[in-house]
């Protein structure tokens, strides 16, 4: 049976400059690919705008419509189109934000669901994060008191067959125990959405720009080794047998006779 070992070295390190990684500003997340998800209780317009999203600074400005311009950046459609698979572990690094209403998350997508929840965050729950699998349908909310607006979080999530296991600063939160089944792939998305209010708040009227910030963004697959090899196949071609000794001889050495057999 093949078996699963860790790789050392990560097979995506997020650059969000390079445009062959990431698309800016439309997701198929959206209806018809964006800019705006009413429906999801969002207040975005997508924008492809460099400043909102390249710099790993995920920002929100308003507009003069009542939207926000939103930075979101995905893999889907780019160059390179990188997937997260089955026992992919995602880490990276997050600067939360501060601004009522701002929604940002880390997440994947694909052909309309597939999508786990590496984090969501609200600054009205200022102690919380939220976690989800969507696939399978689990979620949890996680609390602690350093986590907070403005604060830093180490995030990781392995993308397990049988149980998705959240890490927050290096401690295990959350195992589902639901996972995602052996084929699952998906994209990444990485964004700052803003609240319409009906489950948190807008945000409040003098706010007109917000931001949170994603460093050291990585995916890690552990490499399948080659099942080794049966014991039998050592001995797939037998040795020729002794001849019988002659008459007053005797073998070299014990079992000369037997080897063969």
């Amino acid at each position: 049976m093949s078996s699963f070992l860790p790789t050392a070295e990560p097979v995506f390190t997020a650059d969000f400059t390079s445009t062959r990684q990431w698309v800016a500003g439309r997701s198929w997340a959206y209806p018809d690919g964006g800019p705006v998800n009413p429906g999801d209780n969002k207040l975005d317009h997508l924008t492809a705008d460099p400043d909102y999203s390249r710099s790993g600074v995920f920002r929100a400005t308003r507009r003069a419509d009542g939207l926000w311009d939103t930075g979101l950046l995905t893999t889907e459609g780019s160059e390179e189109g990188f997937q997260a698979r089955t026992g992919d572990i995602l880490e990276a690094r997050v600067r939360l934000p501060e601004e009522l209403g701002a929604w940002p998350a880390i997440w994947t997508w694909r052909d309309g669901g597939q999508e786990i929840d590496v984090f969501e965050y609200h600054p009205d729950n200022p102690d919380l994060l939220e976690l989800s699998n969507h696939v399978r349908r689990a979620h949890h909310y996680h609390r602690d008191p350093g986590i907070r607006p403005g604060g830093w979080v180490r995030l990781r999530t392995e993308f397990g067959a049988d149980s998705v296991v959240w890490s927050v600063d290096d401690v295990e939160v959350y195992s589902d125990r639901r996972g995602v089944g052996r084929s699952w792939h998906a994209y990444l998305i990485v964004n700052l959405s803003v609240c319409a209010g009906r489950y948190h708040p807008k945000p409040d009227p003098e706010t007109t720009d917000m931001s949170y910030e994603v460093r050291d963004l990585r995916v890690f697959r552990r490499a399948r080794s080659r099942p080794a090899a049966p014991e039998s196949a050592t001995a797939a071609v037998p040795a020729p047998a002794t001849p019988p000794p002659t008459s007053g001889s005797v073998p070299d050495r014990p079992g000369d006779s037997e080897r063969g057999r």
